[in-house]
C-alpha cells in the first residue's frame, strides 16, 4: 500500500502542478483552446502508474505478477492520485481560477477517471507475466 500512496501522491501533485502551469502560461481552462495541452497531461498518470506498478512488481513481488495483482495495484495508485489531484483541483478553482464551477470540474474528473481505468488496464496487460491460467 505504501508504494501506491507514494506513486499516487506524485501523480496527483504533478497533475496539479500541470494545472497551475497551464494557468501561468495564460491558457483558460474553460475553453477548447486548451485541448492539445489537456491531451498531453495524460502522460503524467500513464508514466506514474506504469512506474508504480513496475516498482511493485520488482520490489514486492520478486518480478512475478499476475494481471489481477497488477490491475489492483494500478487502481490503488489511481485512487491515491485522484484524491490528491481532486483536492488540489478544488483548491485551484477556489483560489486561482474562480470562473470554473464545480460541475465543470467534476465532468473533467470523471473523464479522467475513465481514461485512468483504461490506463490501468493497459499497464496491467503490459507488466503481467505470461501464464497459462488466470490467477
Amino acid at each position: 500500500m505504501k508504494n501506491a500512496i507514494i506513486s499516487g501522491s506524485v501523480i496527483g501533485v504533478l497533475t496539479a502542478l500541470w494545472l497551475f502551469l497551464i494557468n501561468w502560461l495564460g491558457y483558460n481552462t474553460s475553453t477548447d483552446h486548451l485541448a492539445p495541452m489537456a491531451y498531453a497531461s495524460f502522460i503524467i498518470p500513464l508514466a506514474g502508474i506504469y512506474i508504480g506498478v513496475w516498482r511493485y512488481k520488482i520490489i514486492e513481488e520478486k518480478n512475478e505478477i499476475s494481471f489481477f495483482e497488477a490491475f489492483f495495484q494500478s487502481l490503488k495508485i489511481l485512487l491515491a492520485g485522484g484524491l490528491v489531484a481532486g483536492f488540489l483541483a478544488i483548491v485551484y478553482i477556489s483560489f486561482v481560477s474562480k470562473q470554473i464551477n464545480l460541475l465543470y470540474l467534476s465532468g473533467r474528473l470523471f473523464g479522467a477517471l475513465l481514461v485512468g481505468i483504461l490506463i490501468c488496464f493497459g499497464v496491467s496487460l503490459t507488466l503481467m507475466n505470461r501464464s497459462r491460467k488466470l490467477q
